[in-house]
């Protein structure tokens, strides 16, 4: 009975890598296996859990709930010699783009890191992120003729990189990196949010994009009470959606509810994150990284509460629950009978969530040492 039970953990969550083999290049991890860290792992349903492993600085918690037909998000953590890599990638239109990025986005970083020595930088992942993003589009350009709808598909992409004893955040989109910070000798736990989100819902984003697009007054539209790019698109930079990007994708054979009635003279949205450093310090805690599903229902406070109020172990699925919770509260109906409403159906009450809660052990940061075995993970591409 345990062999199945086991059998069955690993349909749920794989290693990142061909066989779950364990290997290294140039310093950095490539491969998966021995990763588990002595978690618990599992499914409940359309939740997904990992709830205590061990990564190179610390300890993380990791979840995702589908509501899609198909899951859209994906997720990764990656950590060896190099450092730690963390990645959430929420897709819109399709799961496609999504999964490409978790396929590439970190095997991009690992390259040119190597190319620089191991040595990483804001230009270092600004230049993963690009070459991603040049990669997908030439597989659209090769698919347009037999899936048209690779030209539809995106994902906003939320990066963090811990080297040495710098944290980088880089940003795509609208899903969010929250710090748990202690305060003084209080006790108390505060909320910082780390990283930049790039949704037309923001006035900030608004302005940015009416500056960008001087001579076009359509380029934000509110549309049943939400701001989107030319009344279609929420998020303003991404990794794909290519219909806004580059005019040739902007036509047939892509479906008409994409094409715009205008020329496009230049692109409508970005595949250039925004970079932050923050210097770790001792009374920073932890990292709390979300695609915006969970974000929709709680606040950057009341994450870091639930996190800080209760044992470490579940805290990426304690997340998830709380924000189911108060969907079904929103919704007016118990959350055991959310619970039993199947993917697809479920989008109507809550989008696709993905948590990855990291806590720092600063004594191994400071130390500037690396916790065994590597750490290579992500969510299933199917469940």
């Amino acid at each position: 009975m345990l062999r199945g039970l086991m059998n069955l953990f690993s349909l749920c969550w794989k290693p990142f890598g061909p066989d779950g083999e364990n290997h290294e290049t140039n310093g950095v991890l490539g491969g998966g296996g021995g990763t588990t860290g002595g978690s618990r792992e599992g499914k409940d349903r359309l939740l997904w859990f990992r709830d205590i492993g061990k990564y190179g600085s610390g300890e993380f918690s990791m979840a995702v709930v589908q509501a899609n037909q198909v899951l859209e998000d994906q997720s990764q953590i990656e950590s060896g010699q190099f450092g730690t890599f963390v990645g959430i990638y929420d897709g819109h239109g399709g799961p496609e783009a999504a999964r490409y990025v978790c396929d590439h986005l970190f095997s991009n970083f690992r390259a040119i890191t190597a190319e620089s020595h191991g040595v990483v930088t804001a230009e270092t992942i600004q230049r993963a992120f690009r070459q991603t993003e040049e990669g997908f589009t030439t597989l659209v350009s090769e698919l347009l003729g037999s899936r048209p709808n690779m030209a539809t598909v995106g994902t906003c992409c939320l990066v963090g990189v811990i080297y040495q004893q710098t944290l980088f955040i880089a940003s795509l989109g609208d899903s969010r990196v929250v710090l748990g910070k202690k305060v003084g000798n209080t006790g108390g736990m505060a909320a910082m949010q780390l990283s930049t989100e790039h949704n037309a819902n923001i006035e900030a984003i608004r302005h940015e994009l009416k500056e960008l697009h001087p001579n076009d007054p359509q380029i934000v539209v509110l549309k049943h009470g939400v701001w989107r790019v030319k009344g279609i698109i929420q998020v303003s930079r991404s990794i794909g959606d290519l219909y806004m990007k580059h005019a040739q994708y902007n036509r047939e054979p892509i479906n008409a509810k994409f094409r715009l009635p205008e020329p496009m003279n230049m692109p409508l949205l970005s595949a250039n994150p925004t970079i932050i450093s923050h210097p770790l310090h001792p009374s920073d805690s932890f990292l709390i990284f979300a695609s915006d599903g969970l974000w929709e229902h709680l606040s950057n406070e009341k994450a870091v509460d639930i996190v800080h109020s209760h044992p470490r172990a579940g805290s990426a699925k304690r997340l998830v629950k709380a924000a189911l919770q108060e969907a079904a509260r929103k919704r007016e109906m118990r959350y055991s009978d959310l619970r039993k409403i199947d993917k697809k159906v479920r989008r109507h009450f809550h989008d696709d969530i993905t948590v990855i809660v990291l806590f720092f052990n600063h004594d191994l940061i400071s130390r500037g040492a690396v916790q065994d075995p590597p750490v290579s993970i992500r969510s299933a591409l199917e469940h």
